[in-house]
């Protein structure tokens, strides 16, 4: 049997593809991305099996004549693997597109705010030192009262914009996108 170049390209597309798609911030891309990635791989490996022979059954058929039953039972793994996974992605999606009408994931301004420090060795970083925007999220002084007072909390931000709603209600009215 001759090797073909058809498999190999076919694995490669689909891996960029999904590589593509996974970098993006919409969750149904990443989705996507996600799935294309899982068939890329059970491509792969059943590929890496070699040739197809006769059932794994002994008294069949000779052993060199049998095919290789551990890429078939890797593949069949990963499929219920990447199913439970697709649907815990596919639960976020629905949450994240019931409580503020859009799946992209925003820009987190405390990432960037991190990033732009200075680098400092965390042994030597001292939460009282730094200005209160920078503080952790748990810091004593900086869980609910911003500079003014004021509670700024998602939860008082929730409870001011949507009076008698529970913020882990699912009927929140939509929200608008930033720029509309």
């Amino acid at each position: 049997m001759t090797p073909t170049v058809v498999l190999p390209v076919v694995i490669g597309g689909l891996y960029a593809a999904g590589v593509y798609l996974l970098l993006d911030r919409s969750l149904t891309r990443v989705l996507l991305g996600f799935l294309l990635l899982g068939n890329a791989t059970n491509l792969l490996l059943l590929s890496s099996g070699g040739p197809a022979g006769l059932a794994p059954i002994l008294g069949v058929a000779e052993p060199d004549e049998m095919s290789d039953p551990l890429p078939q039972a890797l593949v069949l793994t990963a499929i219920v693997i990447t199913f439970g996974i697709s649907a815990f992605l596919l639960a976020m999606i629905y949450r994240s597109w019931r409580l503020v009408r859009q799946e992209v994931v925003g820009v987190d301004e405390e990432d960037r705010r991190v990033a732009a420090r200075e680098a400092m060795d965390a042994d030597d970083l001292d939460p009282d030192d730094l200005d209160p925007e920078d503080r952790p999220a748990a810091h004593a002084d900086s869980l609910h009262a911003g500079r003014d007072g004021t509670d700024r909390s998602a939860e008082a931000a929730l409870r001011r914009r949507h009076p008698g709603i529970a913020s882990d209600d699912v009927g929140l009215p939509p929200t608008l996108r930033s720029g509309s």
